[in-house]
């Protein structure tokens, strides 16, 4: 995959549901090899966005394009398996091993289905992310006495083992603690090095969620895009405190981010 294609289209993208517009006229590329974040408060659009991104929703109106499938033209499950998704939120059955959680990407399912059996490349694939991730010392231990950093990067490498396209991040650091955090954010930026042509989309509301890796932001409110571009021109106090409605000071240090209410300035 060249770096210059095109992997991730919406096109003046609309939807609407019972009359209100969740997303309006948004418009987003994503090209091979950028790692996107995407930003703003609670209901602006995020989860509406990525369910187009991921080919779990039709716009009302306008484009999508998945890696070169234009949606509603083509199968979405299928599509779907060519997707990687890590969402916290995922189900997973409590009996499962490390292992067997990874090998349920092959699936596209929660459990192993009955008398099924990766192939030896299928094998060897979900071992190499096991390792890669850290978690080979852990990966016969079952999910329901994980931590929840394990779960974190079990679910990274069940949606690596595909080998897929794009990638997308539902919220990942939901539910962990800071240390969990911070090296769960630490594998996503080894991911640039281990994968460089590996489009990805993460979706969050707090700046110190984003791994040093990030290429690109946009910023949604209310269901419009205010700004989309390289992070040096999307992240900045002005940007975000419009998105938040709040006075908001950005910084970056070592390549994270970090923000603080900035005090109202009151004239007399």
């Amino acid at each position: 995959m060249s770096a210059a294609e095109v992997v991730l289209s919406v096109e003046d993208a609309s939807v609407v549901r019972q009359g209100r517009a969740l997303l309006d006229a948004v418009g987003l590329e994503v090209r091979a090899g950028e790692q996107w974040a995407l930003l703003g408060p609670n209901g602006a659009g995020k989860s509406t966005l990525l369910g187009l991104c991921g080919a779990r929703l039709h716009p009302t109106t306008g484009t999508v394009r998945v890696l070169g499938h234009r949606l509603g033209r083509v199968d979405m499950r299928q599509l779907r398996t060519h997707i990687g998704h890590v969402d916290p939120r995922t189900r997973i059955e409590p009996y499962l091993s490390i292992r067997e959680v990874v090998l349920t990407g092959l699936v596209a399912a929660t459990a192993l289905p009955r008398n099924w059996n990766p192939t030896g490349d299928e094998a060897v694939r979900a071992d190499e992310l096991i390792e890669v991730l850290g978690l080979t010392a852990r990966a016969a231990r079952e999910w329901s006495v994980l931590s929840q950093g394990e779960r974190g990067r079990a679910l990274i490498a069940r949606a690596l083992v595909t080998e897929p396209g794009l990638l997308l991040l539902d919220e990942p650091t939901t539910g962990l603690d800071l240390a969990a955090r911070e090296i769960l954010l630490e594998v996503l930026a080894q991911l640039r090095v281990a994968r460089p042509e590996l489009s990805s989309v993460l979706v969050t509301h707090h700046l110190e969620e984003l791994p040093a890796s990030t290429s690109h932001a946009l910023v949604l409110a209310e269901g419009r895009v205010l700004v989309s571009g390289p992070v040096e021109i999307a992240l900045n106090s002005e940007v975000v405190s419009r998105a938040f409605g709040h006075p908001i000071r950005v910084e970056r240090n070592r390549g994270r981010w970090s923000a603080t209410g900035a005090a109202r300035v009151h004239s007399d």
